[in-house]
């Protein structure tokens, strides 16, 4: 496989890494679409794309072309809201280098560990964003117009915390959540409702929120209230428990990666 590093801003945290199977002809249009890898770690700084490195190799190897995204996080220039503008300019930026690979976006999946699986999910219902009702927010969060923006055709959330309301009563990691939008929602109410992927629903992307079964860093309800919500709204989405803990989600050689791979495959197929 090849790697090919892009910035899509500025800040030193602002890139990509895309990982190119090789065997692929060159100069044909990949049929497979992109998956674009964010990684987790509750949105802080210290946790970074080296988590999302070895399932971008893992999918190229598999002949899936990878998008493994870095962005600004609490603690280096991210929180409310670069964080969220991070993740929506680093997905369309695959428009800009789509030409030079031949990727195909006509189907572009999104595969989020933790944190990355709700930013994943969030960034799916990104046109439902100024429709629901906290307009202060969306004025706040800078992103692209739909001419210029790559929309997502399917998610497979690991372990997502889907549930931003309920993460943030449950004290997930010591407050991260607060820690993310700059304060609670007692004081930010409407930034919290805009970042949270339940107040965007239905969304029209079908979402797999995948769960690991001895997960003790992101409670299972945080897949299943997300679902259950989801499935009341008309929204397509489906919970799925599998083998492991938190971290086997992101393990090429563990069941419960395995698993996310396969729905990844089926939602390019």
């Amino acid at each position: 496989m090849k790697r090919h590093k892009y910035y899509y801003g500025q800040h030193s945290s602002q890139w990509g890494e895309l990982f190119v199977p090789d065997s692929l002809q060159p100069h044909r249009t990949r049929p497979d679409g992109v998956v674009v890898v964010i990684h987790g770690g509750y949105w802080r700084s210290q946790y970074g794309a080296e988590l999302g490195e070895p399932i971008a190799r893992d999918l190229a190897a598999h002949g899936i072309s990878a998008w493994n995204l870095e962005y600004r996080r609490a603690g280096n220039g991210g929180g409310w809201p670069h964080t969220f503008e991070d993740v929506l300019d680093g997905i369309d930026h695959l428009g800009e280098i789509a030409g030079k690979h031949e990727l195909n976006l006509n189907k572009v999946v999104a595969l989020g560990h933790s944190a990355g699986g709700h930013l994943a999910v969030w960034a799916a219902g990104r046109e439902k964003l100024s429709k629901i009702g906290a307009p202060d927010a969306d004025r706040q969060l800078h992103r692209h117009e739909n001419g210029a923006a790559v929309r997502l055709t399917g998610v497979v959330s690991q372990s997502g915390l889907l549930n931003l309301a309920d993460a943030e009563r449950l004290n997930l990691s010591n407050g991260a959540v607060d820690n993310l939008m700059g304060g609670d929602s007692v004081r930010y109410p409407k930034r919290h409702i805009y970042a949270d992927p339940m107040r965007s629903l239905p969304i029209a992307v079908p979402v797999f929120a995948v769960h690991a079964a001895s997960d003790e860093d992101v409670p299972c309800s945080q897949s299943e209230a997300y679902v259950a919500a989801a499935t009341a709204s008309g929204g397509a989405a489906q919970f799925l428990k599998v083998p492991g803990d938190h971290f086997d989600l992101i393990d090429p050689r563990a069941v419960a990666y395995k698993k996310c791979r396969e729905l990844v495959q089926r939602l390019l197929a």
